[in-house]
């Protein structure tokens, strides 16, 4: 059975996106009879005094959602529904990859400029990339279970270079290479060191 597992980002994002910029036209409060006081109102991305912050869990791009789509690639897996978690996972690999991009691209912008800010952004960075080479594991898996190891090998090989090789994560991806015949060394060597002997 052939597998389409990429589904690109922006088909991913694009009918929330649709749906934002639905709620946020000139006629939403008219046609919703929205107060105008203080209460709900929708937010006006021109208006340069909204500072009201993004609501994290109810976002596309948030670590909840990311997670939501874990817990949605379990059950299918649970359910032996192999192609429904595939998607999953991809979806949420794309949500902590993207996280984990824009918060180093925060950490970047305040280097130097404010340190706490950096750090923070940094850890996030860190927290979320992790995330993402959790959800990568899960998905590499899942294409064994689907004798799909064409499509495992390459994903197992990201999370080792993400990871380092003396990682949990990173020793976990290379004993699945091994399992699959694609690496013949094991790795940490049995009752021995695990720096190279000549």
């Amino acid at each position: 059975m052939n597998l389409a597992v990429a589904v690109p980002w922006i088909s991913f994002t694009s009918l929330s996106l649709i749906a934002t910029l639905s709620l946020l036209s000139p006629s939403y409060a008219q046609v919703n009879n929205l107060p105008s006081n203080n209460q709900a109102q929708p937010i006006d991305p021109n208006n340069p005094n909204n500072l009201r912050p993004v609501a994290q869990n109810t976002t596309l791009l948030s670590i909840e959602n990311g997670q939501r789509l874990l817990k949605e690639a379990e059950d299918a897996v649970s359910g032996q529904k192999y192609d429904v978690a595939a998607k999953k996972l991809q979806e949420a690999r794309q949500v902590f990859n993207q996280l984990s991009n824009f918060y180093q691209d925060l950490n970047a912008s305040f280097s130097g400029i404010d340190n706490r800010v950096s750090e923070s952004q940094r850890q996030k960075a860190r927290d979320t990339a992790q995330l993402r080479d959790e959800a990568t594991y899960r998905l590499a898996l899942v294409h064994r279970a689907q004798n799909q190891s064409e499509l495992a090998v390459p994903l197992l090989i990201q999370i080792i270079k993400s990871q380092n090789p003396t990682r949990e994560l990173g020793k976990k991806a290379y004993q699945q290479l091994y399992e699959l015949g694609f690496v013949d060394a094991p790795y940490p060597r049995q009752g021995g060191s695990s720096s190279s002997q000549k």
